[in-house]
């Protein structure tokens, strides 16, 4: 183990969980006969199994072995392992986690080194960049969309001319779709999807060393979102007795959501319902959408630094990012692997084309609670009063900024 003392600064933790085969315990700098650890946040069996069978495959050729662990709470177990002294050789590092694990010293900048550094989508370089330094490579990426639900868009006499592209025909469509049963649209009230419209309007939340919270444009966004809850077009899915916008869809009490090729999953509770997405429509600002990403981490100072890294190579290779595709449904974080997937996956085509003008939330270090306080704020939007929410993002927000310079 590297003399680099991680320590306990993601989490106060008196116990260190042990995970097998963690760096600690790998051998000498060879990149053969080394025992790597792989932590990740699984969305079910497929994607451990698909995860697992690529390691596999690698440590065949490599010389190496791999055991993937399936977290039950990625962020509290690597915050354990780094805490104790044992952090897992390669692990998935979220897009909103990555700025403090970076600022505190704790990942290897080995992306950039990578032969296919370049191949990259740009917005996902800049997600996992840090002080300049592509830090470490995207695994895959989502993208916001509108979701139909097409027999209720047939029902309510709807055509293909009419799927919305800006937020006036968003609104027209909504209340067409509007029955006593049925709400036209609905999506969870939190920054990562109430912020896409206030991008949409023109605003933004940091702008290099400002924060910018506090402005029409962001106020615009939340007050068009208060519109069409006045309306009563638009509703929270708790209002509509769901756990989440797309079981909102599948029981049919939701038209259109807004969601990621996450949607899918929905298929196990409502095989019968049928849907289509579509790229978000576009505000007074034109468009945009959020990306969120996760990337391979590697700790610094790892005795399985240059292992782990040939391992990503591996990983992130265009027909391996495929293969986890047709496993789990990510899409792949490379241009090239990525255009192959629209092409063999249609119904998810509009969300690749997403990523030409995506964002990510902000996410610097500290940033997190404060868009947690944020969103909670947001639970009062709807007779509150947006502007002073905006002001105490601003403060808040700034304040977080600073600190993290």
């Amino acid at each position: 183990m590297s003399k680099i003392k991680w320590g306990a600064a993601l989490l106060a933790v008196g116990v260190a969980v042990a995970l097998g085969g963690c760096a600690q315990t790998s051998g000498g700098g060879s990149q053969t006969g080394q025992k790597l650890t792989i932590l990740i946040g699984s969305s079910g069996d497929a994607e451990t199994k698909a995860v697992q069978a690529a390691a596999d495959t690698w440590a065949k050729t490599s010389g190496n072995t791999v055991n993937v662990v399936a977290a039950s709470d990625l962020n509290q177990e690597l915050s354990q392992g780094f805490a104790g002294g044992t952090p897992p050789d390669l692990f998935y590092m979220g897009w909103d986690q990555f700025a403090t694990y970076a600022s505190n010293g704790y990942l290897d900048a080995y992306a950039a080194k990578l032969p296919n550094a370049g191949d990259f989508y740009q917005n996902l370089k800049d997600t996992f960049t840090y002080k300049s330094t592509f830090t470490c490579a995207p695994k895959d990426f989502s993208t916001l969309g509108l979701i139909i639900n097409t027999d209720l868009w047939a029902a309510a006499g709807l055509t293909d001319a009419d799927i919305p592209t800006d937020w006036n025909s968003l609104e027209a469509a909504a209340k067409k779709l509007t029955t006593a049963t049925t709400v036209g649209l609905s999506f969870g009230l939190e920054y990562a999807r109430a912020g896409v419209f206030m991008n949409q309007a023109g605003g933004t939340l940091v702008d290099g060393t400002t924060v910018k919270a506090d402005t029409p444009e962001n106020l615009a966004g939340l007050q068009f979102i208060q519109k069409l809850h006045d309306e009563g077009v638009y509703k929270m899915p708790s209002e509509v007795s769901a756990g989440w916008s797309g079981e909102a869809l599948g029981a049919g009490k939701a038209a259109m959501v807004i969601e990621g090729p996450w949607i899918k999953g929905i298929a196990t509770d409502f095989p019968n319902t049928k849907y289509q997405a579509y790229e978000l429509p576009a505000g007074p600002s034109g468009k945009s959408t959020f990306t969120f990403s996760n990337c391979w981490g590697i700790p610094q100072g790892s005795k399985t630094v240059d292992a782990a890294t040939n391992l990503v190579q591996f990983l992130t290779s265009d027909d391996q990012q495929m293969a986890f595709a047709d496993a789990f449904g990510v899409i792949p974080s490379t241009t090239s692997a990525a255009a192959k997937y629209a092409s063999k996956y249609p119904e998810n085509a509009s969300f690749v084309a997403g990523s030409d003008y995506a964002v990510s939330p902000v996410n610097f270090a500290g940033s997190a609670t404060v868009i947690s306080d944020f969103n909670a704020q947001l639970a009062s939007l709807f007779g509150g009063d947006a502007k002073s929410m905006l002001a105490s993002l601003q403060t808040n927000l700034q304040a977080a900024l600073d600190a993290a310079k």
